[in-house]
């Protein structure tokens, strides 16, 4: 494991849960495997650990543009990434506004729609 490999594991972790990335990386077969290899090195070991940005920030930028373009699955995983990182659902839901005007009210309905149901789960509201 390089550099950006261990670094980047490190952070997603921290940030999505130690048990959704070891399942992730557990259950990739030879197929897969490679997308989680790049997924660990480029998303997280290039641009997660940069100092540019607090992973507060990061964690609200992704919430935009996830709702943005309508990801609603890999949105629930940044909500909980959000969450750890210290956002409230108070600034979840206000990134979530910001969709609706800039990207549409359908992407943010979908966007809340997702963001209420992660929260819900994590007893946030």
């Amino acid at each position: 494991m390089d550099n950006l490999d261990e670094k980047g594991m490190a952070a997603r972790r921290e940030v999505l849960g130690a048990d959704y990335v070891d399942t992730s990386v557990n259950n990739a077969d030879d197929f897969m495997m490679a997308f989680q290899e790049l997924t660990t090195n480029h998303c997280w070991g290039a641009c997660w650990v940069r100092e540019g940005l607090s992973r507060r920030d990061r964690s609200l930028i992704n919430v935009a543009m996830l709702a943005a373009m309508g990801k609603t699955d890999e949105l629930k995983l940044h909500v909980k990434g959000a969450i750890n990182n210290g956002l409230t659902p108070e600034e979840i839901r206000e990134a979530l506004f910001q969709v609706g005007i800039y990207a549409g009210v359908p992407a943010s309905l979908s966007g809340f729609k997702a963001a209420h149901a992660t929260l819900k789960e994590l007893g946030e509201i």
